[in-house]
């Protein structure tokens, strides 16, 4: 990457961002250089995507973790958009269940395919795990420094940035997302607009306040102005028990370290139903195990595993794949044992855990985020230029994604011939307007594959804009105001001359 980028472990999740000043010693009337702004070179650079200039830099040793977070997130998009274009109660459950249910056979189905079409409950998992490695990665390392004076004050910077780092950008978007209904007139399927943009500003309010409470224990568990969000509350509760479990494990020994986050996972998955908190400590446990092997300090009973790694990491992997592809049409544990395969493995499933998917891909997420960086044909996937990419505008495209599909790609998959009953009853006008033949696989269909020659650039294109004008101020807009807060903010420093 290039070297003025900001990677999954520079991103501002657990070092501060250091604002640059804009003071010079040798400051001159700055108009000049406005009017260079306005050339049209510098304007088209705003609205065209940045290069992440992978091809000619070194990368980092982590720079997979961003191409795997940027894939999962290309998951969660198309999942929720082959689901939306085909018919729920015909079509969905081929997708939602394994290879073979109810006598169908499907390629869309077939293990480890399946997770290309519907892989997104599994790129959550993904963004958990990883969320906990992140987000534990500096804690860990100066508490393996003994640097416990500073791990305070890292632990107070983070869990004061946290929020507005993961809410700010949801304030944002979904206040143009709906905004855009009154401006434009726009219907949206999965919304139903109020009477006057005060009156929606106001139902905004009342339901983001409550969903924005990380404590909050009643109510539905989606945001209307964007369903897809559900995942963020749980991300950030997963982050304040990564930052608990720092500052309480940080005079322990190695091995009480250790002991405390597996009996934590356990905790979580076994004894309550938090699978989040045992997918966030989870992720702090590989963190840690990756620091201990650099140090050459690993438990014993690991370390003589390491002839056999790569033998190993494959069968996690394949295992990881196959977990990952779940039957999830719904939280039946009847129905998964008549699904193939998943007989057996049904009863694993603990008695805490209600929503039975969750556990399994637990241990897929696991399993292959353990195995990917040491599989040599894997782990270069990560990094090509298209999967970094992807990893950096990976949270606005999880953000914008959903408004997209529910304006004009559900017009785009109506005027197709998709979603022909909804069409007639709401938008008629778009119905069959420009048919497409569905020939092809399942899943695959020309009709469905057209319209994403303008659903995928655009929705890529608007990700790249929230991710510059949005995400990025949302890191470093935190930042500045916790050294405000604190006293921190540093005073220009008058050039010394020789």
């Amino acid at each position: 990457m290039a070297p003025n980028q900001l990677g999954i472990l520079e991103q501002g999740e657990w070092e501060d961002v250091q604002v640059k000043s804009d003071w010079k010693p040798d400051w001159k009337p700055a108009m000049p250089t406005r009017l260079r702004r306005l050339s049209p070179g510098r304007v088209k650079s705003w609205f065209w995507p940045r290069s992440t200039g992978c091809g000619s830099q070194q990368l980092r040793p982590t720079a997979w973790l961003d191409g795997l977070r940027g894939f999962a997130a290309f998951l969660v998009y198309w999942q929720h958009h082959e689901l939306w274009a085909h018919d729920y109660d015909t079509e969905n459950p081929i997708f939602e269940n394994a290879f073979g249910y109810n006598k169908k056979f499907y390629l869309v189905s077939f293990p480890g395919i399946r997770l290309l079409f519907t892989g997104g409950h599994f790129a959550v998992a993904i963004f958990f795990v990883i969320s906990g490695y992140v987000l534990s990665a500096k804690p860990l390392k100066l508490i393996h420094d003994g640097e416990f004076l500073k791990l305070g004050d890292n632990v107070a910077s983070a869990l004061f940035r946290r929020w507005f780092r993961l809410y700010l950008p949801i304030i944002c978007t979904t206040l143009v997302y709906c905004t855009m209904w009154h401006a434009f007139g726009i219907w949206v399927s999965n919304a139903t607009a109020k009477g006057s943009w005060r009156e929606e500003v106001w139902a905004w309010y009342a339901e983001f306040k409550n969903f924005s409470f990380v404590f909050n224990s009643g109510g539905l568990p989606w945001f209307s102005y964007n369903v897809h969000l559900w995942s963020i509350p749980l991300e950030m509760k997963g982050s304040i028990v990564v930052y608990t479990v720092a500052l309480a494990i940080s005079r322990c020994t190695r091995n009480a370290r250790l002991w405390v986050m597996s009996g934590l996972i356990f905790y979580f998955l076994y004894i309550t139903d938090a699978y989040y908190c045992a997918l966030f400590v989870a992720g702090m446990l590989l963190g840690e195990l990756d620091l201990l092997a650099k140090k050459d300090e690993l438990p014993r009973f690991l370390a003589r595993l390491e002839p056999a790694k790569e033998f190993i990491c494959w069968h996690l992997f394949a295992v990881g794949i196959y977990l990952a592809g779940v039957p999830n049409q719904n939280d039946n544990l009847d129905q998964l044992r008549k699904n193939r395969g998943w007989y057996y493995l049904s009863f694993l499933k603990p008695q805490a855990v209600f929503d039975y998917k969750w556990f399994y891909l637990f241990w897929a997420a696991i399993f292959v985020i353990t195995a990917t960086p040491r599989i040599r044909w894997v782990k270069p996937f990560f990094e090509t230029r298209f999967c970094q990419y992807l990893g950096r505008i990976s949270y606005a495209l999880y953000l914008v994604h959903g408004p997209v599909l529910s304006t004009l790609g559900e017009r785009l998959y109506m005027a197709a011939g998709w979603l022909e009953w909804r069409a007639k009853e709401y938008l008629p006008g778009w119905h069959n307007k420009f048919p497409l033949p569905r020939v092809g696989p399942m899943g695959l269909e020309l009709a469905f594959l057209l319209p994403h020659l303008v659903l995928l650039p655009l929705t890529f294109w608007v990700a790249e804009m929230v991710t510059r004008f949005v995400d990025e101020p949302s890191v470093r807009f935190p930042a500045w105001l916790y050294r405000k807060a604190t006293g921190a903010e540093k005073q220009p420093q008058l050039a010394v001359k020789e």
